[in-house]
């Protein structure tokens, strides 16, 4: 749960595009840029990273740019990205004890 002002700043899905002349998924020599029989563990960017951002409140692993994680954000009723306050009585909502 982000508020407006942080949902642009999320990164695009990773959802493939759709084929045309170009695209990035194709395994095409001229037009696109996946390669067959790549090692993706070794090629991806995204590496593991010891370092990673953690959830202020439950310390996990955050798979996206914030603060805090999806379920610790809908708890308190909070943006994910920068702690601003979304939700003012979060009681009446159906949420998890972990």
């Amino acid at each position: 749960m982000v508020c407006k002002k942080c949902e642009a700043k999320l990164k695009k899905v990773i959802c493939p595009d759709t084929w045309k002349e170009g695209s990035r998924n194709t395994t095409e020599p001229g037009g696109g840029g996946r390669k067959v029989g790549e090692n993706k563990l070794l090629s991806s960017k995204a590496r593991y990273n010891p370092y990673a951002k953690k959830c202020k409140v439950c310390k996990m692993n955050l798979h996206q740019e914030g603060l805090y994680c999806q379920g610790c954000a809908y708890k308190k009723g909070i943006c994910a990205m920068c702690g601003k306050k979304i939700l003012e009585n979060v009681g009446q909502y159906k949420q998890s004890s972990k």
